[in-house]
């Protein structure tokens, strides 16, 4: 009698095939993760560099006041608006290919989901020890500030909230519009962001109206640094959930 080996794998679990969902994305990790630290390293060298030209020409009587300057920077913003272009390419790139091999448009969402979640931690606990670094090294030695400024909080744990939540509106905000874009394309988008300038204005236009701009700032700044940001998570929450329902019937199109 001829013993026949069967070679058929059993279907793979939920739990794995979302995981192969998250390997798909992180297959090139150049993109999603070598390239962002790269960049920002250029960033921070060049604003220390910035930082060294303009201190060695301060009079020494304005070096306080300069160093007090320095301590306001935005070039660490560039990262977040890089994840959500990271997003959106990720779930352009990878979602024919995944209907292609059969994923459903569940499990490619879960995964999805789960790969920008611990990006998402990833990046932050990074951020926080460059902010540990800046705030024990008073600034790289110069007094700047480029992962330590005020409006990242004060303290590690806060910053790590701040930076993770910032992270994950990025991301869901690239998930939606990834998905409009997957399923409608360029009319889509352009439908989306008008639909969104149109929300902008339209409650700017009603806090004018009503004379309630002051209990519109009162509000966050009860609500501190960490509630305000905390709020984004809700918006992250319907971005995330817009774009499942969006996603689940999309079809790739050429």
């Amino acid at each position: 009698m001829t013993t026949i080996t069967s070679t058929v794998r059993p279907p793979a679990s939920a739990l794995g095939r979302i995981g192969n969902v998250v390997k798909l994305h992180l297959t090139n990790p150049w993109t999603t993760i070598i390239l962002p630290w790269m960049i920002l390293g250029v960033i921070l060298v060049a604003n220390i560099a910035i930082w060294a030209i303009i201190l060695a020409n301060t009079p020494t009587a304005d070096i306080a006041d300069v160093r007090e300057g320095l301590g306001y920077s935005g070039a660490s913003t560039y990262i977040f608006v890089y994840i959500m272009v990271v997003a959106v390419q990720a779930i352009a790139v990878t979602f024919p290919f995944a209907l292609g091999y059969g994923v459903t448009r569940r499990d490619y969402y879960l995964g999805t989901a789960l790969t920008f979640i611990g990006l998402s931690a990833m990046f932050s606990v990074g951020l926080t020890i460059l902010a540990a670094i800046e705030e024990a090294t008073d600034g790289w030695g110069l007094g700047g500030r480029m992962f330590t400024p005020v409006y990242y909080g004060d303290g590690w744990t806060q910053r790590l909230f701040i930076y993770f939540a910032a992270f994950l509106f990025f991301f869901s905000v690239g998930l939606a519009a990834a998905s409009i874009w997957v399923r409608w394309k360029a009319n889509g988008l352009i439908a989306f962001f008008v639909g969104l300038g149109v929300i902008v204005i339209g409650g700017a236009a009603l806090l004018t109206f009503t004379g309630t701009w002051g209990s519109f700032g009162a509000f966050f700044a009860n609500a501190g640094l960490v509630g305000s940001f905390a709020w984004s998570l809700v918006v992250s929450a319907i971005a995330g959930i817009g774009g499942f329902f969006v996603l689940r019937r999309a079809t790739p199109k050429s």
